[in-house]
Formats: structure tokens, sequence, C-alpha cells
């Protein structure tokens, strides 16, 4: 039986309706454990897969991936989109085998395409750091960035921090991080930034307890969304005269690329972003190489 191709991405709603209880069950256990970014876009990407191959998940095979990853193609995706939204097939399928619901892994055939690393395009010097730093709108939007450089952190690991992750030490203090994939780490905080973190701290109005954000919402008290964190990096970023696509995680390369620059060992920087493998960290060198056969050439 011939499937027609779908054109045009499904609404959520239609594809809450078109995909089985069971199956959607199936996605919220693959995607248990995976960070909430994770989440958001995989899910999706799961049920577009499903919706275009408009069939029930043990019927499919091999046939129904190529024709959505062709469909794919043909929206002109940029690369990382095309890669991550092929990735998530490719993982998700792998699931559904391993669960038995298909007696093949059907996605096991198919390559998730290489795309141009962009990661050079997305360090900030130390003079730009600094900008976006001191534009920051108030107080505590200055102190958060700072943490996001200082210490490395995702936003999301920004925006779940309470007090209780926090520890006093002689020359500054430290922070418990849970992570990426259900991993702790530890990062030592500056200084500088225990410092304003505590004067952060005696500014409240009622003392914060053990479990309250270290960076309350405004409304509510509650902890920050990372579009929020969003706003504010962009709100900082354009007052400084910086690019207006700057993100939070560019403050996260760059704590990376710049602590490699001064000397950290790389096995340290892995260990305070929380990679699984050195081999992540090691893009930062590639991205600000230091020495390069181009400088040999006499022009």
């Amino acid at each position: 039986m011939t499937k027609p191709p779908i054109t045009k991405p499904p609404s959520d709603s239609a594809i809450a309706v078109a995909i089985a209880p069971e199956t959607q069950q199936l996605i919220t256990l693959w995607l248990h454990g995976k960070s909430r970014h994770t989440r958001r876009y995989y899910r999706r990407d799961a049920e577009r897969f499903l919706q275009f191959a408009d069939a029930p998940l043990n019927e499919l095979d091999a046939m129904d991936v190529q024709r959505f990853f062709d469909h794919l193609e043909g929206e002109r995706l940029a690369p990382s989109s095309l890669g991550r939204t092929i990735a998530a097939i490719k993982s998700f399928l792998k699931f559904a085998h391993q669960m038995g619901v298909n007696p093949n892994n059907i996605g096991s055939a198919f390559k998730v395409p290489s795309s141009k690393d962009t990661l050079s395009e997305r360090i900030l010097t130390r003079e730009e750091v600094l900008a976006l730093i001191d534009h920051a709108s108030s107080d505590r939007n200055r102190v958060m960035l700072r943490m996001l450089y200082s210490c490395g952190l995702r936003v999301s690991e920004l925006c779940g921090l309470q007090w209780r992750d926090l520890r006093s030490r002689q020359d500054g203090g430290q922070v418990t991080i849970y992570g990426k994939g259900n991993k702790t780490r530890v990062v030592l905080i500056p200084a500088s930034v225990w410092q304003d973190l505590h004067t952060l701290k005696e500014k409240r109005p009622t003392p914060p307890t053990r479990t309250t954000p270290v960076f309350p919402s405004r409304k509510g008290g509650g902890a920050l969304d990372p579009s929020q964190i969003m706003r504010i990096v962009r709100q900082a970023a354009r007052t400084a005269g910086l690019e207006a696509n700057i993100s939070p995680h560019w403050l996260r390369h760059a704590h990376a690329s710049h602590s490699l620059d001064r000397g950290a060992p790389i096995h340290l920087v892995q260990n305070t972003l929380g990679h699984s493998s050195v081999a992540t960290t090691g893009r930062y060198l590639h991205a600000r190489p230091q020495d390069s056969s181009s400088k040999y050439l006499d022009l």
C-alpha cells in the first residue's frame, strides 16, 4: 500500500490524536532521564516521524524511514537540525527494537549526516564576555551571567540551583550540580563570584531556605525558566552592542575556550563542564588553535 507523503508538519493536536497511547508511553520511556531540552525536541521529532509514516510502529520498515528522511531533506533544514532529527529517529527506533515493539532495528542502516562545526563562531572573546556582564540590567542578572561564565554551567543547571547546592570554602565556594545524563559534579566558585552571591542573598527581603532557588523569578519567587535567561542575555548583548543571536550557552563555550587558552588541563575542563568524553572538550582546542602551518608561509 502506497502511503502519500505529508508535505506540511502536523499540528500538535493532530499528532496527539494520531499516535496510539501505548506509542506515546514508549516515547516517554525512551526520553526518561534526558534533559528537558532534549525531551522537547526529541519528542517532536519522533511524533513527526510517526505522523508521517501513518502506520503502527510495529509495522514500519526501513523504507518508511527512508521516505521520512528524504522528506526532511526536501524541507531544506539547517544541517544541525537535520542531523539532530535523524539522530533522534535512529535512537527512538533502536529503543523500540530493544523493547520488542519492532522485530528489527529499522533505523540502523542510516547514517547521521555530518555538518560544519560552527563552534568557533560561538566563542566570545574575554572582552565581549566582560561587556555582556557589565551591561546586564540588574545585579541579579549580572551575577547570573558571571556564574554561567565562571562555572561553565548549562542554563538548565543554573535555573535548578538551590542554596543547599552551595558551600563555602576558604578561597571562595563550591557548587554541586546535578546535570545532563543524571550526573553530579562539583565546581569551584571564584571568591569574587561567591561574594556576589552572598550579597544578593543578604538583599533578599526574607532569608532564603535551603531549597530556595539561588536565582528566583521576580514573579512568584520560583525557579527561573531557561527562556527567561535567554531574554536576559539577549538584552545585555543588545545593550553592549554585541551580536543579537548570542545565547546563554555561549558563556559556557567561552569558559571552555578561555580556560584552555590559559593552560587549564583538558581533563579538568572536561570535569568542570560535565562532558562525558574528552573528545567533546577537545573541540575547543580546534576551534581556537594557538598555532597553524599557515603562519609559516611567506605571503
